[in-house]
């Protein structure tokens, strides 16, 4: 039962952004361009770990979440192409998954459908009826078979699969679950003919010290073994640890740690989104770091996809 939310035509969008109030929070002289920028069909834009408060004012970690996700859709807004979509990779709410929550993160995001559609997926800080609830009228209803927030999408040079790890909300550790890596063995057998990408909110996590060690995916070595052992996975995308990272896993599957557009839990570490744009053999991720003056502000990791 994934929700969609599908770009916004320039009437659409004025309407809705004019009801909220929208217009008047984002520079007016930025909306003419918007709608007439050209589309790249191998950009992918991510967002992750917005923690978004139904109070705007609410600041953790001397950050105010709200104004940092403004700060990234105004920056997205100005970029001079228009990507594929966006995906936003969980912990869309700020802790419990309140209802108001998704209300100030729907507000909030609102512009960027004036350039792209958006791909939600949800996180340990997330609610998955509050989620739901809040975005009737956006609902794109697929099978309920998962009872998930999991999709499947195809842009030019990828298939691109969305899974759920949320297990408990507010608890940190995650789960992908045998229903749904069973689903997911199957979509990617269905769809053998482009590389695909996998996106999920937790981190592949390898420990000796038992369950409660764990703050990353609980079932780590049987979804990694999936991701290895089909071939057309080139790359498994994920947030969670609020940390810019790219490393290749030993079966050639690239993991890329996105970084938060919220806070950082180490000091240093940059904060933003990242754009992704693909070619016949890998991608280009590139870091674009809310602190222009951070050292891997525009930082750019290559990659190329593995053969088998």
């Amino acid at each position: 039962m994934p929700i969609h939310l599908p770009q916004l035509s320039r009437r659409d969008f004025l309407k809705r952004a004019g009801l909220a109030g929208l217009a008047l929070a984002l520079a007016p002289d930025l909306q003419a361009s918007w709608f007439g920028k050209r589309r790249d069909r191998d950009t992918i834009a991510f967002f992750s770990d917005c923690h978004i408060a139904g109070d705007a004012t609410t600041v953790f970690n001397h950050v105010n979440m709200a104004d940092n996700l403004t700060a990234t859709v105004r920056e997205f807004l100005e970029w001079p192409v228009k990507p594929a979509s966006v995906i936003v990779n969980g912990d869309l709410a700020y802790r419990n998954g309140l209802s108001p929550d998704y209300q100030r993160f729907g507000s909030l995001i609102e512009a960027a459908r004036a350039v792209a559609p958006i791909h939600l997926s949800l996180g340990n800080h997330d609610d998955r009826q509050n989620f739901w609830s809040a975005f009737p009228r956006d609902a794109t209803l697929h099978s309920q078979e998962l009872h998930r927030q999991a999709t499947v999408f195809s842009t030019g040079r990828a298939n691109w699969f969305l899974v759920d790890s949320l297990d408990l909300t507010n608890h940190t550790p995650g789960e992908i679950g045998v229903v749904q890596r069973d689903w997911l063995s199957r979509e990617l057998e269905q769809r053998p003919d482009k590389p695909a990408i996998v996106v999920g909110h937790h981190n592949l996590q390898f420990l000796e010290f038992g369950a409660d060690s764990v703050i990353g995916l609980k079932d780590s070595a049987e979804f990694c073994d999936l991701l290895a052992r089909h071939p057309q996975v080139k790359a498994f995308i994920f947030g969670h640890t609020h940390d810019w990272h790219v490393e290749t896993h030993a079966s050639g599957v690239h993991l890329i740690n996105l970084p938060p557009t919220a806070y950082v839990f180490q000091a240093g570490r940059p904060s933003g989104w990242v754009r992704a744009t693909f070619n016949r053999h890998g991608a280009d991720f590139e870091l674009r770091s809310l602190d222009k003056q951070h050292s891997e502000h525009g930082q750019i990791k290559q990659l190329t996809w593995r053969t088998a």
